[in-house]
């Protein structure tokens, strides 16, 4: 299993980023993905999930109606829109396959002015 993520940077607030996380060694289409974030000296938290045809999703509260996940079976990776981000939501963000241990390495975002 190989998850890389990618699309992290710095972004004032406001603005928007989209993360992507590319996937192998597994067959993608029958798992639940997730993105989960974490900042120094803080348990890494929920964000969002999507189930493995990608028709079920749910999202921490702190996120919703600014984040969207969403999958692309076809090409085995999953993205996070982050839309009105804020200095709150600065953190790696990490994706993660439902059953199993398994995640990327991550991806830093920084929101920022």
């Amino acid at each position: 299993v190989q998850l890389v993520e990618s699309g992290g940077g710095l972004v004032q607030p406001g603005g928007s980023l989209r993360l992507s996380c590319a996937a192998s060694g597994f067959a993608f289409s029958r798992y639940y993905m997730g993105w989960y974030r974490q900042v120094p000296g803080k348990e890494r938290e929920f964000v969002a999930e999507i189930s493995g045809a990608g028709g079920s999703t749910d999202y921490a509260d702190s996120v919703k109606g600014r984040f969207t996940i969403s999958r692309d079976n076809a090409k085995n990776t999953v993205y996070l829109q982050m839309n009105s981000l804020k200095s709150e939501d600065t953190a790696v963000y990490y994706c993660k396959r439902a059953l199993g241990n398994y995640w990327g390495q991550g991806t830093q975002v920084t929101v920022s002015s």
